[in-house]
């Protein structure tokens, strides 16, 4: 919608115009960024509801008091309320990949159990993903897995396109380049598959974000969008995670064009901030490159010239391993993921002309 329609449907009251040429985008969050308060679905709404946001995505079975018919009516319920649209989830549906956990049942099963929540909640895609960076360095090649994947995508093919919900594999913790998803989506059906876009993990694939964004764009139906501060240091590159804004990432450029090619998908902050950084021995590691047999020259090159660009993260943030924290430290953390989270959400609406609800004063 042009900026006079969006005027006119918000009223004259809306808080900021879009920029000239834009389209309003919605913006939310996936529940995983604030995963240290162990809300359930109505408690995110709720939340989402208070911050003005336009979507979320309940990016796991997990994040719901139960999978019961009533309650899922009851979680849309409050959605529609405030005019929230829900995007679905679930985990790894790659049954050779080590992320798999067996406790969810078949492949089949889980992505069917998954669509059929989201189906009730009213979202039109569902995210899930294959695996993590162990997908890259284990017995299996990659491709193995993105086989696997495919051939459970297409043996719930005729039952899955009943619900009408998409399911949007994630590049998900160096596990698939854009590519990659690429080819599982068009070798599984775009009619039944998507993208959920992340543009923080590219940083393990050694991948510019706006060369995954351009690779997955016409298949994008949901995201992760956060941050990286990425630099180089001896021997190789180094990122890190951080809140919208404190990072390398031409945002700006990135949602822009995100704004031109994915004007129906939510841009749902996914934050992760409390992480140290990650060091990438890409210059002088031969070990390393062993996960990488397809990266181009010429991808490398602009991932390289991101990093030169780049530079560390300079401001205030705990950082802290997966292990168990003192007390003080885990509360530091969680209140940490929310402080980021809502600084990230003020800086989508006021720097990247996302959301549409907060315009209305």
């Amino acid at each position: 919608m042009r900026r006079r329609n969006f005027l006119k449907t918000m009223g004259a009251a809306a808080a900021a115009p879009l920029l000239p040429g834009a389209s309003a985008v919605r913006l939310g969050y996936d529940t995983y960024s604030i995963r240290a308060f162990r809300w359930k679905a109505l408690e995110h709404i709720e939340y989402a509801a208070k911050q003005k946001l336009d979507a979320i995505q309940i990016s796991s079975l997990g994040d719901f008091e139960s999978l019961e018919p009533a309650y899922l009516a009851k979680v849309k319920g409050a959605a529609d309320r405030y005019g929230i649209r829900i995007d679905g989830g679930i985990g790894c549906i790659c049954p050779t990949s080590a992320s798999y956990r067996k406790s969810d049942g078949t492949p089949e099963e889980y992505i069917l159990r998954g669509l059929r929540t989201a189906k009730a909640l009213g979202a039109a895609a569902m995210r899930c993903f294959v695996g993590s960076m162990s997908e890259r360095r284990g017995k299996l090649p990659v491709e193995a897995h993105m086989e696997a994947t495919v051939k459970v995508l297409k043996s719930v093919r005729p039952r899955a396109l009943e619900y009408g919900v998409k399911i949007a594999i994630e590049n998900h913790n160096g596990d698939l380049s854009a590519a990659e998803v690429r080819t599982i989506i068009e070798e599984a059906g775009p009619d039944l598959v998507g993208s959920n876009l992340d543009v923080g993990n590219p940083m393990w694939l050694l991948e510019d974000p706006m060369l995954t964004l351009e690779t997955l764009a016409p298949y994008v139906v949901t995201t992760h969008f956060r941050d990286s501060a990425i630099w180089e240091v001896p021997g190789g590159i180094m990122f890190q995670w951080v809140a919208l804004g404190d990072g390398s990432i031409d945002l700006h450029k990135l949602a822009a064009r995100f704004h031109e090619l994915c004007p129906r998908a939510a841009m749902q902050l996914e934050i992760i901030t409390g992480r140290p950084p990650q060091f990438l021995p890409c210059y002088g590691d031969p070990q390393f490159w062993k996960g990488y047999p397809k990266v181009t020259g010429a991808q490398f090159a602009r991932f390289v010239a991101l990093a030169k660009q780049g530079h560390p993260f300079a401001g205030a943030m705990m950082t802290a391993g997966p292990s168990k924290q003192p007390e003080a430290y885990e509360e530091a953390l969680k209140l940490q993921q929310r402080i980021d989270l809502e600084r990230s959400f003020e800086y989508a609406r006021k720097k990247l002309d996302a959301g549409i609800r907060w315009r209305e004063g």
